[in-house]
């Protein structure tokens, strides 16, 4: 016998950014080192200033930010024009070796 009443979905802890963008959260032992994680995706991407938090009881710190993939800077252009051509790869699994995906200088 099956029951006419379903559990309803449940709505989602945080709001979804919109189309193309993508919350980033960053979780590092000191500030210095969320800071640099973050700069890093702001020379590839668009986005939103950084908003800090304490990340516990044990220190560290939570850093969040949003980035527009959308609007990308040169280096991560690159990088997403070279991986969305991989991905059309006709070898099995339609991906190539690891060296192509590789970002960074």
């Amino acid at each position: 016998m099956t029951s006419a009443h379903t559990a309803p979905t449940p709505a989602p802890a945080d709001p979804v950014p919109p189309a193309g963008c993508a919350d980033i959260r960053v979780v590092a032992a000191s500030p210095e080192t969320a800071r640099r994680v973050a700069e890093v995706l702001r020379h590839c991407f668009d986005s939103t200033e950084q908003r800090s938090y304490p990340a516990g009881r044990e220190g560290g710190t939570r850093l969040h930010l949003t980035v527009d993939t959308t609007h990308p800077a040169e280096p991560a252009r690159s990088w997403l024009a070279t991986s969305r051509a991989s991905a059309a790869d006709p070898r099995p699994g339609g991906r190539s070796s690891r060296k192509d995906r590789t970002v960074g200088p």
